[in-house]
């Protein structure tokens, strides 16, 4: 019989419904049984494109005999960290803390109350010379409730206060001279042979590269330049970048960028997209468009959802028959490839020059023989072309292949991520499939995740889950309707985008004026940091964090209102960015290239002109392909008088005109394309 997560809006949790696991999700109801039978809460952190996590559910919670101690000794609890980062962030803090590491599948045991005494990661079935297996692990936690519950106790209240006590310091908002020392500090931990920062595994590090090229573009940094350059040069060709179907990997197992872990994560692809885009916009590079086309077409292709928002992942594993027609999950069997598959495929001529040019091997690079398919060369002249037409073959082969699951919610967060880059792809590029997909994803997220005056964090589809909207979410659906209102000019997406960050301030900043995560703090997680109120991260990791998230926001939003309080807010969050900065610039991305947009006002740019006029639109076209830090620019009509930026801008000499202004203090008004291109670092 299905158990109590069968009515789960997570795929990741519906994958569970059926396990012997009396499951249940995260919630008062599942502490108040623990209270009630004075067992501990075992949780069970993941989700759904994470390998190991599918190797631990079939390993143990599917396994009747697991299950069974499971169910008699705990009350069990399911978390899709993807619904409730805020779950994740307090109990990966506990794991880190208490083993030295973290990841997924996360296996944490709490009291009844919710303080965490005891932490792991993956648990094999069988025990390993330093590693208990799963059962083990369940029957010490067990004795120890039972028989030493006051050592447990004491543990679990030194962890929770421990946690409460990790507040994030404030310090100074990083100025010239700390952007400058960041960027430094970067070159020092650059991979000087592969490109990337640090050695294996290597993530795809998108806001540092978008803080890189905001410090380029304000300074004039050639060695700022330079490390983003390489830096996405190198992901582009490598097995990380899916080279025939588009979109990136979550990130490569080995320094040298050859092997992927293979799930696709929106996220990834949204940051990767807008900082492939800004790199040709700032240098004219044409791999770098088509990088940017490729990853935004994937998005469009592989996880729009039928009612036109984007899907949070692609699994890592796919589905395999084999000779006795058992299915076996197996990582990365979409996507690899033999010499001799290419040249079944492409046939003597197309398929040598396939095996050279992706590297793959007799030998191979991945598994079993196969290879990854990476770019070992720059493509020049008819090589382009050529490896259009033949990446569109194998496309097609690739595509009789089985596929890997999709995880099918909305993520509110990621969705606005990936409108910005949408809709800054289809403004800049002429796309206007892309900008229209953007707008669609805008209008089912303002429809759909609007729930009795909050937001909700998830929906499938079409239907709102249960968590509400923590603040990343607000402040990346804020950021991608000021993309989009930028992009058309459409006023609604630019008033939605106003109350997000409205909501910001009233909902998720504390007395002292800090941002925090959470708006409505949860009883159990207030428990597992000893009583402390909401926590704000304020480092940036796979994705903005939402304290530099809501910074860029507000940052933006006082740009365009006028309004200090928004300004004010966004100094008062990258000063919480500072102390991050200044110690691990790679965590801190986003703040940092925040940091640059105010370091360069940031400039302002309203267009007026009438609707329609081509005059008007090419003024526009010039503006969004600005490269200044942080650059804002709104499109009106004249006498418009929202927002406040457009007030009292009119025609010049009855002609469309630009204003670039700071702190909406302008220069003189200009009709010419060359003179706004020079205003706001366009190149021409």
């Amino acid at each position: 019989m299905p158990n109590r997560l069968a009515r789960s809006t997570s795929p990741y949790l519906l994958q569970h419904a059926d396990n012997p696991v009396d499951w249940q999700e995260w919630g008062p109801a599942a502490f108040a049984e623990a209270r009630e039978r004075d067992v501990p809460v075992l949780v069970s952190t993941g989700y759904a494109a994470c390998h190991w996590c599918h190797v631990m559910a079939h390993e143990s919670f599917e396994d009747a005999r697991t299950a069974a101690e499971m169910n008699a000794r705990f009350v069990c609890v399911k978390v899709d960290r993807e619904e409730r980062p805020d779950v994740d962030a307090v109990h990966m803090a506990a794991t880190t803390a208490m083993t030295g590491h973290g990841g997924w599948p996360m296996t944490t045991f709490t009291t009844p109350e919710g303080e965490v005494f005891f932490a792991g990661t993956y648990f094999p079935p069988r025990p390993h010379p330093q590693v208990p297996s799963f059962r083990q692990v369940l029957a010490a936690v067990d004795e120890a409730w039972r028989e030493r519950r006051g050592e447990v106790l004491a543990s679990s209240g030194r962890i929770a206060a421990a946690l409460g006590a990790a507040t994030p310091a404030s310090g100074d908002v990083p100025g010239a001279a700390a952007l400058a020392a960041a960027v430094e500090a970067l070159a020092a931990e650059e991979d000087t042979v592969h490109g990337g920062f640090g050695g294996a595994p290597k993530f795809p590090p998108s806001t540092v590269v978008q803080f890189l090229l905001r410090h380029a573009a304000r300074t004039g940094s050639g060695l700022a330049a330079g490390l983003a350059e390489r830096t996405l040069t190198a992901m582009a060709r490598s097995g990380m970048a899916d080279q025939v179907g588009g979109g990136f990997a979550r990130y490569a197992v080995d320094a040298g960028w050859v092997v992927p872990h293979f799930e696709k994560m929106l996220y990834d692809n949204a940051l990767l997209a807008r900082a492939y885009l800004h790199s040709h916009r700032a240098t004219g590079s044409p791999e770098h468009r088509r990088v940017a086309e490729r990853t935004c077409e994937f998005l469009l292709a592989d996880l729009r959802t039928p009612q036109g928002a984007f899907a949070a992942s692609l699994d890592a594993d796919t589905p395999v028959l084999d000779a006795a027609g058992q299915e076996h999950a197996v990582e990365g069997a979409t996507y690899v490839w033999t010499p001799g598959d290419l040249v079944e495929v492409l046939g003597l001529d197309d398929g040598p020059w396939a095996v050279e040019l992706l590297g793959v091997t007799e030998a191979g690079t991945f598994e079993h023989g196969t290879s990854t398919a990476r770019l070992t060369r720059e493509l020049t002249g008819e090589e382009v072309e050529r490896w259009s037409r033949v990446r569109g073959r194998l496309a097609a082969a690739r595509a009789d292949r089985p596929q890997p699951a999709r995880d099918d919610k909305v993520v509110l967060a990621w969705n606005g991520l990936a409108i910005a880059a949408l809709a800054e792809a289809g403004a800049v590029l002429g796309r206007p499939d892309l900008l229209l997909a953007a707008d669609g994803a805008a209008r089912f997220l303002v429809e759909v995740h609007r729930v009795d005056g909050g937001w909700r964090r998830v929906s499938r589809d079409g239907v709102a889950g249960r968590p509400a909207a923590v603040l990343e979410d607000l402040a990346d659906l804020a950021e991608g309707l000021l993309a989009l209102h930028a992009a058309t000019g459409e006023r609604r997406w630019f008033e939605v985008a106003r109350g997000l960050g409205e909501e910001v301030l009233d909902r998720f900043a504390d007395a002292a004026g800090r941002l925090v995560d959470v708006a409505d703090a949860d009883p159990a997680l207030t428990a597992a940091r000893g009583g402390a109120g909401a926590s704000a991260d304020p480092s940036d990791g796979a994705t903005p964090s939402g304290t530099s998230a809501a910074a860029g926001v507000l940052l933006s939003l006082g740009a365009l209102t006028g309004e200090a309080r928004f300004r004010d807010a966004a100094l008062t969050a990258l000063g919480a960015v500072g102390p991050v900065a200044a110690d691990a610039p790679r965590f801190a991305g986003w703040g940092l290239a925040v940091a640059e947009a105010l370091a360069d006002g940031p400039r302002e740019v309203a267009v007026v002109g009438a609707a329609g006029d081509a005059a008007a639109a090419a003024l526009h076209r010039t503006a969004l392909a600005g490269t200044a830090p942080g650059l804002v620019v709104v499109r009106g009509t004249p006498g418009e008088v929202e927002p406040a930026l457009l007030a009292e801008r009119g025609l010049v000499g009855g002609r469309p005109a630009a204003y670039v202004c700071r702190g909406q203090v302008c220069e003189a008004p200009t009709t010419s394309v060359e003179a706004l291109a020079a205003a706001v670092q366009a190149r021409r």
